[in-house]
């Protein structure tokens, strides 16, 4: 018999055989060789893996005073100071219920030679808890930080649907309306003409990744940069306008809305949607409507090139043995580590573009996750339709489904939402519970099967949850 953990991996046995699976990670089929492990590894993992063994629960006791210098009930270490860069960091927070959580996310990351992660955990809509382990930059033995910020890769794709529902609720979008009548300044390459059936595409389509886009048949565009600066001419990096007008001239794999096929340029599309009915960037609607209002202010879309990036984000680490890229920018002719390089960032911005830290980003959940000790973005009934399980035969009788810029799976009167993410150089998931929990946790690693460490980082966030039995009344939040 197979034990399922009720991970957010985990999905049904069907007559035998795994139910449908679905691609969770970013990366493009066909943009790089297969050594890059730019490639998705296909298969969903039926279990989340087996957690460490973890040490004995400690009795919390009186919640002690961090950094005061003495060794208090409830601390494993107290040397006089709250830094986060020194070996007390993480055992005087207090210490005493997180040690067992420690030591199941610390093996983890050893396990797979990650170098660094961070980590935020709520619960009751408080932050209870908020850590980081390893290293932000192996080369100079860089502390990660708590609020160092890293690439979210796919987590994006839930802020993006977040803010069309915005628009939604607000009554300067439907989800029925037509992307391209939106759109209708867009145009295909001169000489192409449009596949007809782009005309049918809706809103509602591009959040289900029913547009009718399937990269396992024709490929990820956004992971084509150099493909498509060549076929319009251009000297690159191919930006997302150029992506989109490319696209135009290229045919459907499938109707619109008769089938689910994870699809990163429906998402780009909808980013693209966002600036024509704002009249703003895709970005400053995103802060101005979506991340202002809950308080969040370090988020910001990535860049691809490291002597861009914010002195405070993490530096991306490959797995052993993989090779360079070609980079897509033409002014660097040397072949390139590809997280700094190897695809355009900057056109990811709706699909993958963010940079976070943590406890951003579950601040961002509890404000989206239908619960309502802290004020939601959207009303119940929005976050109803957000959630909902697509009318469509793929999710019929699943399981567990992607609903709008979110995977579900209905359990115990509730339901998991999660989504996860994956590029070289980084693996990301966030998650909000069934039983009033939320979690993100950011990497600056990926090994070559992508999925493998995925599904392993998930079995470790559950168990380490699981192992806390006495959690504090504080709400770091406040702090």
């Amino acid at each position: 018999m197979i034990s399922v953990r009720w991970g957010v991996l985990a999905v049904a046995l069907t007559s035998g055989c795994l139910a449908d699976t679905t691609p969770v990670h970013d990366a493009g089929l066909g943009a790089a060789p297969a050594d890059a492990a730019i490639v998705d590894v296909g298969d969903v993992p039926l279990d989340a893996g087996g957690a460490p063994d973890a040490p004995p629960l400690l009795d919390a006791g009186d919640f002690a005073e961090c950094g005061n210098g003495e060794l208090e009930p409830g601390e494993r270490c107290d040397d006089g100071n709250t830094s986060e860069l020194d070996a007390c960091a993480n055992d005087c927070t207090p210490a005493a219920p997180f040690y067992a959580f420690d030591q199941i996310v610390s093996a983890v990351l050893e396990r797979y030679d990650i170098a660094g992660a961070t980590v935020a955990v709520t619960k009751d809509e408080r932050l209870v808890l908020k850590r980081a382990y390893g290293l932000a930059d192996r080369s100079d033995n860089r502390v990660m930080k708590r609020r160092d910020r890293m690439r979210i890769a796919s987590l994006s794709k839930t802020i993006t649907a977040v803010a069309i529902l915005r628009m939604v609720e607000d009554g300067r979008l439907a989800l029925s309306d037509r992307a391209f009548e939106l759109l209708d300044d867009a145009q295909p390459p001169v000489g192409q003409d449009r596949d007809a059936r782009l005309a049918q595409i809706t809103i509602e389509h591009l959040l289900h990744h029913a547009g009718g886009w399937d990269r396992n048949a024709s490929g990820d565009p956004m992971f084509r940069s150099r493909v498509i600066s060549s076929a319009l001419g251009i000297d690159g990096p191919a930006s997302a306008a150029d992506t989109l007008t490319y696209m135009l001239g290229q045919p459907l794999d499938f109707d619109p809305g008769t089938a689910y096929a994870y699809s990163n340029f429906g998402y780009l599309i909808l980013g693209r949607v966002i600036e024509k009915v704002s009249g703003q960037s895709y970005e400053a609607f995103v802060h101005n409507e979506v991340l202002a209002p809950i308080g969040v202010h370090d988020m910001e879309l990535g860049r691809s090139l490291a002597e861009d990036q914010p002195e405070d984000e993490v530096t991306y680490h490959l797995y052993e043995g993989a090779r360079d890229g070609v980079s897509v920018f033409p002014q660097h002719s040397d072949r390139v580590k590809r997280p700094y390089g190897g695809w355009h960032h900057e056109a990811m911005d709706a699909h993958g573009g963010w940079i976070a830290h943590s406890e951003d980003l579950v601040r961002f959940l509890t404000a989206v996750d239908g619960r309502m000790d802290r004020v939601d973005l959207l009303d119940a009934q929005t976050t109803a339709k957000m959630v909902e399980r697509p009318a469509m035969e793929r999710w019929s009788g699943r399981a567990w489904y992607y609903a709008m810029g979110w995977s579900v799976r209905p359990t115990r009167n509730s339901a998991n939402w999660w989504h996860m993410g994956s590029l070289p150089g980084t693996s990301t998931l966030f998650l909000r519970s069934h039983h009033g929990f939320t979690w993100a946790v950011l990497t600056n690693g990926r090994t070559a099967d992508g999925n493998d460490f995925l599904n392993a980082l998930d079995g470790a966030l559950w168990s380490a949850v699981e192992s806390v039995n006495d959690w504090p009344e504080y709400d770091l939040f406040a702090d």
